[in-house]
């Protein structure tokens, strides 16, 4: 029996990081609040931070380039790539960012979106190259935390359109 797409191989899994949450929003207006930049500034990133969208292209090769900005006032420049798009199933892509002056994170996210009826399960899938580098996100920047944050405040955005 195959393994489920999302799951990884134990060496995999030192350096992934996966969030999940059932969202009470159907798969339709979660991808369109994903991939409609006007949406998408919304809502991306943790709880208190606001988003700068300058380049968002959804489409194999395309590039979303977004500066997130904490409710410290510290800047989070951020330039991805994307690799795969499926409508509206999932969306992969290359990412590199973090603070403005600090050396880049970079891992390979791929995001699915599960249609559950009227509800959407919304599954991230983040890929770093080592354990460190996971583990450097993790505790320097609360991305587990950051990631459920986000997902909540995708949620609340996507309930609010039809």
């Amino acid at each position: 029996m195959a393994a489920k797409e999302n799951k990884r191989t134990q060496s995999q899994a030192e350096r992934q990081i996966l969030i999940e949450r059932i969202l009470d929003a159907p798969r339709e207006l979660v991808w369109k609040a994903w991939t409609d930049p006007a949406h998408l500034a919304q809502w991306w990133g943790p709880t208190g931070f606001t988003t700068t969208i300058e380049q968002m292209d959804v489409r194999p090769g395309g590039a979303f380039k977004q500066v997130m900005h904490g409710p410290d006032g510290t800047d989070y420049p951020n330039t991805s790539v994307f690799i795969e798009v499926v409508k509206p199933e999932r969306i992969v892509y290359t990412h590199e960012g973090g603070r403005a002056g600090d050396t880049a994170t970079r891992f390979e996210a791929r995001w699915t979106f599960e249609a559950l009826g009227e509800k959407t399960r919304v599954t991230i899938d983040m890929l770093f190259s080592t354990a460190a580098d996971r583990d450097h996100v993790v505790k320097d920047y609360g991305a587990i935390e950051g990631g459920h944050q986000t997902l909540q405040r995708l949620e609340r955005h996507a309930g609010t359109l039809s």
